[in-house]
């Protein structure tokens, strides 16, 4: 058998198309839009986050790779736009693409050194790959702004036309925009032979490898894809906060992105999507109502995900699509 050759789709979860994907992220920025005009920013936000999460999903979830240190990817693009904006790269697509690159070159270094070995091995550089992109933040203070944070980031208007206002409506719709864009563009390439092969590697990749398959190299490109997706959502945290500190090389960053990936289900865009969601409006939500006891209230919602949905949240709904599909066809 050929290296061409593909895995079928996984069975089980229905294939949703692209333009149900790009209709419940439009409708879901509608309400936030016009239902909370005063929590852009934190929308605003979360949508770095969540297209994190999803750069994430391509590894752990597609691909089977453990890691920890995922926000490495993250932080440098954040740090290389926010650094071109300070020496005066203002044009926000502009500094999208110097995200998009460093975020790129980040996850294929880091790729190269991670997917190289298998289990606690992998696990444990993940983590030292992540540190060490975190002692190097803090140490280059002339670059990054070390423990004080890189501020002074005040990017240019988009397309020249809307500038970025202090409610943060430019910073969500452009935000936003991205998001949806990189969703449909990651629906399509999931199913993609590439995709489906990496996912067939992360079942059995001894199966792989007998039919030819070349595991290494593609779980580089797919670091590379992530990183692409992670520096996105980098660049916009930079441009949207103006400014970049510690926090999105952290340890705490990796390890929080991955429970929201859990939480929502890996190896499906939809988990990654949903999990991220849930996850920061509900933390957004319970630290405001109780700042004191919030973690806790935190954790016991990740303790009942996991023993009462151990496959992620989306894995219900997804079932419950299929069996309500099947019963239409009947």
């Amino acid at each position: 058998m050929s290296d061409s050759a593909t895995p079928a789709p996984p069975r089980g979860l229905p294939m949703i198309p692209e333009a149900s994907g790009a209709l419940a992220i439009i409708g879901l920025g509608a309400i936030g839009y016009f239902l909370f005009p005063d929590d852009l920013a934190f929308l605003t936000r979360l949508i770095g986050i969540t297209l994190l999460v999803l750069s994430l999903d391509l590894v752990t979830g597609y691909c089977g790779v453990a890691t920890l240190g995922h926000a490495a990817q993250f932080g440098v693009a954040a740090y290389a736009a926010g650094i071109a904006c300070v020496r005066g790269v203002t044009d926000p697509i502009a500094l999208l693409g110097v995200g998009l690159v460093a975020g790129t070159m980040m996850g294929l270094i880091s790729g190269a050194l991670i997917t190289r070995f298998r289990g606690l091995p992998q696990l444990v550089l993940s983590i030292a790959v992540g540190q060490l992109v975190a002692a190097l933040a803090n140490k280059l203070s002339w670059l990054t702004g070390g423990s004080d944070g890189l501020s002074g980031i005040t990017p240019g208007k988009v397309f020249g036309l809307y500038g970025f206002d202090m409610y943060s409506r430019t910073a969500f719709l452009f935000s936003l925009g991205v998001l949806l864009i990189v969703f449909v563009v990651l629906s399509r390439f999931v199913r993609s032979p590439f995709g489906l092969m990496c996912r067939g590697i992360k079942d059995d990749d001894l199966r792989a490898r007998m039919i030819g398959v070349s595991i290494y190299p593609r779980l580089v490109v797919m670091y590379g894809v992530s990183g692409a997706v992670a520096g996105l959502g980098g660049a916009l945290t930079a441009i949207s906060t103006g400014v970049v500190g510690l926090d999105s090389v952290s340890f705490e960053r990796s390890a929080e992105v991955l429970v929201m990936l859990v939480l929502g289900g890996a190896g499906h865009l939809w988990g990654a999507l949903a999990g991220a969601l849930i996850f920061q409006i509900f933390e957004h939500i319970v630290a405001a109502a109780n700042p004191f006891h919030w973690m806790m209230l935190v954790g016991l919602l990740l303790i009942g995900i996991v023993v009462f949905a151990p496959r992620g949240l989306i894995a219900p709904v997804m079932a419950l699509a299929t069996r309500l599909a099947r019963k239409g066809d009947a």
